[in-house]
């Protein structure tokens, strides 16, 4: 079972990496926004958790590893001896995630549009009890994603005469984002779950504006100001749950996650130059280099953020049952700095709410679905050009499928689909954004650590 565990398991991380590389190749991604602060956030929770509006602080569940908060890593599953009471094996569980975005960003004043797509690796997950209500996990995601071009064409005037003199073509465009490998553990005693991510963010940022006078009579050169940024630092999380039992059937489970201030080390190339672009298309040839420095030191002010939420559940004796939560995130954006600098962000503030339906069990197949919705609305954390009011719609759905492994009965495998709507910002906004999201995620688990015994 463990060499079966082991190849699926590999097969697995070969198909995300090749699928990932796949994926960044087709990626065509345009958000003027994610110019600020570290860019598009990524979905902090997994597939189960975003096709329920993103709740997660008081979710646990032995089939799904929610890393969102590492206090729920206690309910992974542990298969316990009747006589003994001690445990026999434990389930652990494998999970990826992949999205797709199709986003469209119109001036709300204009009927122009322009849409783009972007397929992208979302995280991979490994979780495993160690020991009765004690767990681990480990795994790597996204933070976020920069990834911008805008052309802005304008004419200079002469401040004496007020008359045009050149006109200009000015190309800013950004690329990199952040990521985050990590290894948690939760552990329980009683009703109450205390649990700790730790890992190490890592990311880079390439910012660069480019200039060209546009001049018929007299020769200009093109200017290139950029920026490339890359930092690195250990980061950590922390996350406490507490069950109450309403009824025999009814569990109320309240949580509370998130992180504090912390500074990531990071280095900067500065570089201000001429150059000239090669009419045969062979990219472009510095002329003059005006200033450049390399590896200059400085910090990221990461910020604190918390989350706060509480999940009912209520589960049927023959199967199935529902769920209801609700969160509510604050994070201290104002306190963000970027090698000193500030940007335009502020604090800001999301409330989530969202549900799951699960049918009594049936010889029909949808009765053993997990119907899954919710949404989400609060405000942005970006500030250019005002403050964006942001709200998301989801709907999702949990697919088991059927095993037929005889040498290996306890596999259990799920399809984790979600549907998300994101809107950001509004009509007094310059820019609007929408987005469409489908997430698909992978959830393989199986029993481990199996003692045997032999008569």
């Amino acid at each position: 079972m463990f060499k079966y565990f082991s190849t699926s398991f590999l097969y697995l991380l070969l198909i995300v990496f090749f699928t990932f590389n796949s994926f960044s190749v087709f990626a065509q991604d345009n958000s003027p926004y994610s110019r600020y602060g570290l860019g598009d956030l990524a979905p902090n929770s997994n597939i189960v958790n975003r096709a329920m509006g993103g709740i997660s602080s008081g979710y646990a569940d032995f089939l799904s590893i929610n890393f969102n908060n590492p206090a729920s890593f206690s309910a992974f599953q542990n298969i316990l001896e009747p006589r003994t009471n001690k445990p026999v094996s434990g389930r652990a569980m494998f999970d990826v995630g992949l999205n797709y975005d199709s986003k469209t960003i119109r001036n709300p004043n204009q009927p122009q549009k322009f849409t783009s797509s972007n397929a992208q690796f979302s995280y991979v997950q490994l979780g495993m009890p160690i020991r009765r209500n004690w767990g681990l996990s480990f795994g790597l995601r996204p933070i976020s994603r920069i990834s911008y071009k805008i052309v802005r064409n304008e004419k200079l005037f002469d401040p004496a005469s007020g008359l045009p003199v050149d006109s200009t073509i000015t190309e800013f465009s950004g690329d990199g984002g952040a990521y985050l490998p990590s290894i948690g553990t939760g552990v329980a005693i009683k009703n109450f779950s205390i649990g700790v991510n730790a890992g190490y963010l890592f990311g880079q940022r390439k910012n660069s504006t480019r200039r060209a006078f546009i001049n018929d009579t007299v020769q200009y050169y093109n200017s290139n100001h950029t920026t490339n940024s890359s930092f690195g630092d250990l980061f950590f999380q922390l996350g406490a749950q507490y069950n109450i039992k309403i009824t025999e059937q009814t569990n109320m489970r309240l949580g509370l996650t998130g992180n504090l201030q912390q500074n990531i080390k990071g280095t900067q190339d500065l570089i201000r130059e001429t150059f000239i672009r090669d009419p045969g298309g062979n990219g472009d040839f510095r002329l003059d280099s005006v200033y450049e420095i390399n590896n200059q030191s400085g910090d990221i002010v990461y910020p604190a953020s918390y989350t706060a939420g509480f999940v009912v559940e209520h589960k049927k004796a023959k199967g199935g049952g529902w769920l209801l939560g609700a969160d509510l995130v604050q994070t201290k954006w104002s306190n963000y700095r970027f090698f000193g600098a500030s940007d335009a962000v502020a604090d800001n503030w999301q409330l989530r709410v969202g549900g799951q339906l699960r049918p009594e069990p049936a010889i029909n197949y949808f009765s053993n679905v997990a119907y899954r919705g919710g949404f989400s609305f609060g405000k942005d954390y970006i500030t250019a050009g005002g403050d964006l009011p942001s709200w998301t719609a989801t709907l999702g759905l949990g697919l088991p499928l059927p095993n037929y492994n005889r040498l290996s009965p306890n596999q259990f495998t799920i399809i984790n689909i979600a549907l998300e709507y994101q809107n950001r910002g509004n009509n007094d906004n310059p820019i609007k954004e929408n987005t469409f999201r489908f997430s698909l995620g992978l959830n393989f688990s199986d029993l481990w650590f199996t003692k045997r015994r032999y008569d």
